[in-house]
This record gives structure tokens, sequence and C-alpha cells, in this order.
């Protein structure tokens, strides 16, 4: 829990463009530090000089999240110029989809080293500075929030590497939020699951490694980019409302931050769980929308 942001430092990753801007842009608002981190080079710069325009100090780093060296090099520069961050937003991500079984090694690689390794290296790298500030000072305070996705918590097919990346990282913060209440009541952590939200991750090729841009896609890949530019492209709910939702998070202290939180949005967290307590098979996804999940199958065996 964070009550009080000014004067703090937030380290973001993701931050040039979608969720991590978004947020970054609340924080120098509110008076924060900033460290602004992405692997787009002149995205990152046009964020910097947007923020920095705030008043407020900010170091940006082009810096491979998936890279345990180049994130033990960003968690060095950041203790020497700010010390021990309050608030760590774990955020970067790409996006990938297809059958399960199509993609490749390198396709593997990127994916879970974004989405999985760069949520790891910056819990595994802040906290413990976090807890020794928090240790020094009785008054100190933390928060750690994770992006993972409703990705992570439904079982949607054609985008398996992309599921299974995100359900580690809810996996992978709902002990980090256990943990740290075994050790500490001064940092917190949340857990961020967007649902269709209208930002970059859908131009994720952009930033592909070589090895996994070069790899011309299936029909499955193709079928679920489009499907999912759809969806995102109509998404109501804005980066800025849910950067905003994040913030309330912090500081209410609350875990579960979801970008849509109606009825059907939530149903088939809900369905899926009830499932497995009654031993059925996995639902259908797309039990609440029913003509996507035909228009799907139609798609792929017709191919």
């Amino acid at each position: 829990m964070i009550e009080d942001f000014r004067d703090k430092t937030a380290v973001i990753t993701g931050a040039a463009s979608g969720f991590g801007l978004a947020c970054a842009r609340i924080a120098a608002a509110r008076g924060m530090s900033l460290v602004l981190v992405d692997v787009q080079e002149d995205a990152l710069e046009r964020a910097r000089a947007e923020l920095a325009g705030a008043g407020v100090a900010v170091m940006a780093r082009v810096v491979d999240v998936a890279s345990g060296g180049q994130m033990e090099v960003l968690a060095t520069a950041v203790q020497q110029r700010f010390g021990a961050p309050h608030l760590v937003f774990n955020n970067a991500g790409v996006g990938s989809g297809g059958l399960v079984w199509e993609n490749s090694v390198a396709e593997w690689d990127w994916v879970l080293g974004v989405n999985l390794w760069g949520v790891i290296h910056g819990v595994r790298l802040f906290v413990p500075v976090m807890l020794q500030a928090a240790q020094a000072d009785p008054a100190w305070r933390g928060h750690v929030v994770n992006t993972a996705s409703m990705a992570g918590l439904v079982a949607a097919p054609n985008m398996g590497i992309y599921n299974t990346a995100k359900a580690a990282v809810v996996n992978l913060t709902e002990t980090l939020y256990h943990d740290l209440k075994l050790v500490t009541d001064q940092v917190g952590a949340s857990l961020l699951c967007p649902y269709f939200v209208p930002t970059n991750i859908m131009d994720s090729a952009r930033n592909r490694p070589q090895a996994v841009a070069v790899q011309k896609p299936t029909r499955a890949q193709q079928i679920s980019q489009a499907m999912l530019e759809q969806a995102v492209s109509h998404g109501k709910v804005s980066a800025q409302e849910v950067a905003q939702k994040v913030f309330a998070a912090v500081e209410q202290d609350r875990f579960y931050v979801f970008s849509h939180e109606s009825p059907r949005a939530l149903g088939n967290i809900s369905s899926r769980m009830q499932a497995m307590v009654e031993l059925k098979n996995p639902i259908d996804p797309f039990a609440q929308a029913p003509e996507v999940g035909a228009r799907l199958r139609k798609q792929l065996r017709e191919g």
C-alpha cells in the first residue's frame, strides 16, 4: 500500500506505450521519479521527453527484460540514482498466437522471455532491495504490480503460448503476495489482468527478434492475429482507465486488478474454476460468445 506517491520512485517496464506509459503519466502527475524501461528506443525517447517535461526526474533505459544481465545492470543503476524503488510495475509484454503445437522454439523463447522472465527478473532484483528499505525504515512502503492477462485465467484456444506465459505470471504473483505477507507488512503486490484494451501489444511484431520474425505464420496464427486485432481495436476501456485502476489498487492494497469487471468478462473465470472443483472437463471458453467459437472452428477446419 502506498498512500502518498510524491517524491517516491517508480520503475516501469514496457513504459513507452500502453499501460506502462499511462501509468507513467499518472506517476509523474503525482510527483514520482520515473525509471522508464522499454526495448523500442524511439518510442522510449518520446516518452522520456514528454514525462521530463512534467518536471519530475526521469531515467530512461533501453532494456530487454528477458535478459537477466541487462536487468541486473538496470537494477544497479536504479539503486545508485534513486535507492530502492517504491513502485515496480513489471508490465512489458508481447503477443503471439496459433495452435499450441505450431510455435517454434524461438517463438516460445521470445514470448516466455518477455512475458514471464521479464516479471521474474523484476521480482528477483527489486524485491530484495525494497525489503531492505522497509527493514531500515518502519514508515517505508512499497508495492509490486505484475501484468498478466485474462488469458492467464481463461485458457482460450489458438493462443496457447501467450496463455502459458500469463498463467505463470498469475501463479508467480499470487505466490509473491503470500511470500511477502510472511515477512513484511510494508511491501505489497497486485496482479493486473487486462481483457481487450486498445494498446500496441497487437503490434508486437515490430520488436520481434530476427530469429522469430523470419518464421512464416501458419493459418491458425494468421487467424488468431486477425481476431485479436479486431477484439482489441473495439475495446471500450482505455489504457488510461486501466492505469487509474492500477494506482487505486496500490493505494488500497488490493491484489486483483481487472480492466473489465462485468459479469460477462468475469463469468468465464468463475465457470472455469467451478468446472475444476466439480471434476468436469474444461468449459467452452466461447460459451458467452458462441458465434466466435463457431467461426474459429469453421475457419480452421476448412483450412
